[in-house]
Order: structure tokens, then sequence, then C-alpha cells
């Protein structure tokens, strides 16, 4: 689950972590109020949405000007311009796609004097199954972009969980940056407060980019995005309560309300498919035969009819996808359930598309046998590779 940007520096400041000061608002008539509430002389307009890129970003909309999506305002007036300009328009970054996402909010935020910015982030070392901290003088920029052109400026640290953060990581943090003296105290005790809220509200990942030195000499962090394990949030209502719905797939919004694994992608060939190792193979070999998926959906092991039908309407209530792939390994899943749920959701929503089934498996013939006898124009296949094969065939007869 991700939150906006202010959300997570509230967080964060709950842990210690300096940021700047800053009121959020909904509406561009509250922008005045925040104005004032903060002071100036500057202040910073910052559209909150679930993507980054928004200081390069640009408005479809030309009434919204081409200023980006975070911009320096050196009065009150232009506060209020800027909000008026940002809220309810299309922002397009590099990570939204050229659909761009809706401002809905935004963060004013008090103007910081800037001396120097670096990159601070912490993330889930897989490999290695411990909190990892990448470190990089490189402030502001795309970390995918430094560690293509500069990988040398980027250094990176696990942290035992046994110990937790020593004082040894917060000199590495300061090494990697050129920080000496107060400065690197400061790192060392920013390094510590962030891996306490990192594990603390079960994290996935924390990313400050730029993390400033201040002209004063403060080490700040001037932004944050942050994102939360979601096999952990029934730990944190807490933080389920910052959840923004409107930043979200409505399809994936549907999904979590019947515990289903469901992902959006852009392609047109819908795939419901039991267990996520066989729902990326099945990815794979739809874009094989040339084709791409319109989703990643894995109903689990244990999935009833009810479950079934659910993920088939879901499937279904995507204009882009022109054909559904089904395709399950019945273990803990009985094929005759899965068989039963695609008849009562092609009933309940109707069958549009081409639609092939393959099952295999737990009571499979049986399953096969109620798929043959509803008088659905279903077409069977034998194995993932006829499957696949059969779809793509079919959805570009029915183009």
């Amino acid at each position: 689950m991700n939150i906006h940007e202010y959300q997570a520096k509230a967080v964060l400041k709950e842990f210690g972590v300096p940021v700047s000061r800053g009121v959020p608002i909904l509406k561009a008539s509250d922008a005045e109020a925040a104005a004032k509430e903060l002071g100036g002389p500057l202040w910073v307009v910052k559209s909150q949405i679930h993507a980054g890129g928004r200081g390069k970003g640009k408005f479809k909309e030309a009434a919204a000007g081409d200023k980006g999506g975070v911009r320096l305002a050196k009065s009150i007036d232009e506060v209020k311009t800027f909000a008026e300009q940002m809220l309810g328009n299309t922002l397009v970054t590099v990570q939204t796609g050229p659909a761009g996402k809706q401002v809905n909010r935004l963060y004013i935020e008090d103007g910081s004097d800037i001396e120097k910015e670096f990159y601070l982030s912490a993330l889930v070392d897989r490999e290695t199954s411990r909190i990892s901290f990448v470190v990089s003088t490189e402030g502001g920029m795309d970390i995918e972009t430094v560690a293509h052109d500069t990988p040398e400026k980027i250094v990176s640290f696990s942290v035992d969980p046994a110990t937790g953060v020593m004082p040894h990581h917060g000199r590495t943090v300061a090494r990697a940056l050129g920080l000496d003296g107060d400065l690197a105290k400061q790192a060392g005790k920013i390094v510590a407060q962030l891996y306490a809220a990192f594990v603390a509200k079960d994290m996935e990942m924390l990313e400050i980019n730029p993390l400033i030195i201040t002209k004063q000499g403060q080490l700040k962090a001037l932004d944050a995005k942050v994102s939360f394990d979601g096999n952990a949030l029934y730990r944190h209502p807490d933080i389920v309560a910052l959840r923004d719905v409107t930043e979200e797939d409505a399809k994936e919004i549907e999904a979590s309300k019947h515990d289903l694994a469901y992902i959006a992608l852009d392609g047109n060939i819908g795939c419901m498919v039991n267990g996520a190792g066989l729902a990326m193979a099945t990815l794979d070999i739809i874009k094989l035969y040339g084709m791409e998926p319109a989703n990643f959906l894995d109903v689990g092991g244990g999935a009833s009819e009810e479950k079934v039908t659910a993920a088939f309407k879901i499937i279904t209530a995507d204009p882009n996808v022109k054909g559904i792939l089904v395709n399950i390994f019945g273990g803990i899943m009985k094929c005759d359930v899965i068989a039963r749920g695609v008849l009562a959701a092609v009933k309940a929503v109707g069958l549009q598309v081409p639609l092939v089934v393959r099952l295999e498996g737990t009571n499979v013939e049986e399953g096969k046998r109620i798929i043959r006898e509803s008088g659905l124009n279903v077409i069977p296949a034998d194995d993932l590779d006829d499957a696949a094969q059969k779809i793509v065939n079919a959805v570009k007869a029915a183009a």
C-alpha cells in the first residue's frame, strides 16, 4: 500500500525525522489559509499523487501551465494561482505513463534553503532477508539513472536484524555523503530513526529523495515516498486509514475485497490462474505467442465458487479484455469448483469475448464435464501451451 508524501512525512515525524512544516489541502479555496498559516516568505506547492517525477512532470491541460507538479511560490497570490491551476488537472510523469494521474490533493510546504541534495532509501533485500539502505550523493535524480550511468556513486549496506542499526551504519552513510562533524552525527541519527520507522510500521520501501543540507547546517527529509507490506496492514489500522482509493485501480480495489491477488496490466487477454508461479508462467507464454496479458490474477489455492465468480467479474469489467484464459492446476483448488464458478460468472455477466479453459488436477474430469455440458461457447485446452495458442488465435480471429 502506498501513501502520499505529506502522510509519509507525518509518519516519519513521529519517529523524530526532521521534515518541513506543511499543510495538505483538497480545495483551491483553502490555499490562502494554508499559506498564511505557514507564514512564508517562500512556499512550495506540491501535487500529491502516487507517482514519482512530479517536479519534471507536465499537466495535460494548458490552463495548468508548464511548470510541473512541484512549484516554488514567492507570494500568497502565487500559492493561490498554483493551487487553482493544479487541483483537478491531470499530471503526467515518467511513472504515471501517458494517461497521467488526476491531482486531487496538494501539499503546501515551507520553502527550504538548500545547500546540498542527497539520496537515501531503505528497502527489504529479498536475497539477505534484511533491511538494506541505499545512499548516494546524487540527490534529486532518479536513482535508476544514477545506477545506470554512475554506479560508483551508490553505496548500499544491510542491517543485521539481531543488532539493528549500529553506530558504524551511521558512519557509513556519513562517509558516503562526505559529511563530518555535526552533520555526520545527524546522519547517524536519521538512519536510526528511519530504520525504527521501517520496522515498526512494516514498510516495504522508504525513499528520501532528496535528503538535504540546509544553509543553516541541518539535514532534512525534503521529500518522502513510503510503501507498506500489505500482508501486515492488519497490525496497523492507523496506516490503513491513510489509504487513498482514488489513486488505485477500481478493479484492484474490488479484488482486495475478495482477497484476490490482482494487478491490472496493459494487454487484452484476461487471465485467471491459481498460484503465483503458474500465473507468471501464463503471462509469459501469452507474450511468447505475440499478445499481452490484461492482468495478473491469482485466485489462490482454496478459492470458493463465490471467489471465482468475483474474479471472473473483475476480469470482464476491463473494457480492454478481448479474450479470457482460465488456467487452473487443481491441488487444494478443485477443478469442478473452478468450473462452477466460471459458469456462474458467465451467467451473471454474460460472455462477450472468447474464453479458453485449461483444467488439470483434482476432479479434472468432473470440471471438464461441467463445462462441456453447460452449452456455453468455451474452448477447452489440453495444456498451457495449447491454451495460450488457442486464446491468442481466438482473439486475433475475433478482431
